[in-house]
């Protein structure tokens, strides 16, 4: 199906603030302005008008002011990418939904990990390490996953309510946190912004996680054991690459009939 002109105008915009921002970008052509002033509706003229204001120097000042528009951007965009940003962009994490296209579902949690398709609703990512050089080295970097025929077994189901509480979690830092989310005064907020992004993929979706907590069960506490006590099967790699040694980490994968999502929180030192 082919994109709206007024989908294209977002996701020109928001490729032209993340490559402004990382400060590798020329200014836009004129088809994408053109594109963006007719088809890109008013978040895009919001956009544009708002960098256009931007004093283009100091370039350090101009970044830090590109970096603060992009994340506006993004979540003016939609409900799902405010949450993601509120709950999961300050942490160590991973967050990437790619389309599903195999019966097996490891297939498309792979292709979403390797960074071979895009999210299908054009939605933000949260991805750190998708510049890194290190992917020259582990190309899933952070990430070292199992082949299909071996990823099922590193996992365990999830119920829907275990899901949004091993989701809620990852807001946490591995070490030396200071405030569990199960003690934090924005708790229920907290909550409400897991079962946001889980509702993106429907009431029949299926939950899985790495978590050990779960052999046992599909209906682990993770809100009560806190991230820094949840113990879980490691798909990162055991490189030692550009200084950084990772340690822990918990993953939930969330599928559907059309789309398999990937949240994952990193322990790193």
């Amino acid at each position: 199906m082919p994109l709206s002109d007024d989908r294209t105008a977002l996701d020109l915009l928001e490729a032209h603030l993340e490559t402004l921002w990382r400060g590798t970008d020329l200014p836009l052509p004129q088809e994408p302005v053109r594109l963006a002033a007719q088809g890109g509706g008013e978040l895009v003229r919001w956009a544009f008008d708002r960098l256009r204001s931007l004093p283009r120097e100091p370039d350090d000042a101009f970044v830090r002011q590109v970096g603060d528009l992009l994340l506006e951007f993004r979540s003016r965009r939609c409900p799902w990418n405010a949450a993601a940003l509120r709950l999961l962009d300050d942490p160590y994490t991973f967050v990437a939904t790619g389309p599903r296209r195999y019966e097996d579902w490891a297939y498309d949690v792979r292709a979403v990990l390797h960074r071979s398709v895009p999210d299908p609703r054009g939605w933000v990512r949260l991805d750190r390490d998708r510049t890194n050089t290190a992917r020259h080295t582990v190309p899933a970097y952070p990430f070292d996953p199992p082949g299909a025929s071996v990823l099922p077994s590193r996992l365990y189901p999830l119920e829907p309510e275990a899901a949004v509480t091993a989701l809620a979690i990852m807001a946490e830092e591995w070490q030396w946190e200071p405030s569990p989310v199960r003690s934090r005064p924005d708790r229920d907020a907290v909550l409400a912004d897991a079962r946001t992004l889980l509702d993106r993929y429907g009431t029949t979706a299926g939950y899985w996680t790495n978590a050990t907590a779960a052999a046992s069960g599909p209906a682990p506490d993770f809100l009560a054991a806190g991230l820094q006590d949840t113990r879980s099967h490691s798909f990162l790699t055991t490189e030692y690459l550009n200084g950084l040694d990772l340690f822990e980490d918990l993953g939930l994968i969330a599928v559907s009939d059309d789309e398999v999502g990937v949240f994952w929180s990193i322990g790193a030192y």
